[in-house]
């Protein structure tokens, strides 16, 4: 358990535009999340996101691939880089790369992700298409932690929405984005409160 009374800081990993990365910000600057973004990370030069935390005054850095022979020694500089911003929690906003147990053992039950889905259905890319596809009623999405596999680390927190009959991939992921814009700053603030255990596979949320 963390010590509540002080901002939880943070560093958020994203590839693309981080409307996730906005949600968060828009509650650590309202006052409802106690905590820190120390740095945004992106693997994209060009990603919005970081145009998103330069508004903010908050450190973007550019970590790309090249240059590494591969993803445990990518991840190892990665950690060097959190470490250096003394990071409590990684959250993934949009990040699209594996990481390796390189960073899993850095930050054990300290990596977090949201899926468009309701895991563990649906896991990888296109998650919303593939619930489209199988024909299910309800999809959503889900925070989880982060473990060596894809889309497997104990859940923390899931949204349901609703599937429209006429509902395309573009429909059902703006619904399920308002939900991941809601459900993620709200488990960052449960693990910034100390509020949150892992045992096994389950994750524990004091009351």
């Amino acid at each position: 358990m963390r010590n509540r009374s002080q901002p939880c800081v943070l560093a958020v990993l994203v590839s693309g535009n981080g409307s996730n990365l906005q949600a968060i910000i828009n509650r650590i600057e309202s006052g409802e999340l106690n905590a820190r973004i120390a740095c945004v990370i992106s693997d994209n030069p060009d990603a919005f996101a970081l145009t998103r935390a330069k508004t903010h005054a908050i450190p973007g850095i550019v970590h790309t691939y090249s240059g590494f022979k591969g993803r445990r020694e990518y991840d190892a500089a990665l950690v060097d880089i959190l470490r250096e911003y003394g990071v409590e929690l990684v959250v993934l906003a949009g990040f699209m790369r594996i990481l390796s147990d390189v960073m899993v053992n850095a930050f054990p039950a300290a990596i977090m992700n949201i899926h468009p889905a309701l895991l563990p259905s649906f896991p990888g890319l296109h998650a919303q298409q593939q619930a489209l596809d199988y024909g299910v009623k309800y999809s959503g999405c889900t925070v989880h932690f982060v473990d060596c596999g894809t889309d497997t680390g104990p859940i923390i927190l899931q949204a349901v929405v609703p599937v429209n009959q006429d509902d395309t991939e573009e429909t059902l992921s703006a619904r399920i984005q308002a939900e991941e814009h809601r459900t993620f700053p709200e488990a960052v603030r449960l693990f910034a409160e100390g509020r949150i255990s892992v045992d096994g596979r389950r994750v524990r949320i004091q009351a």
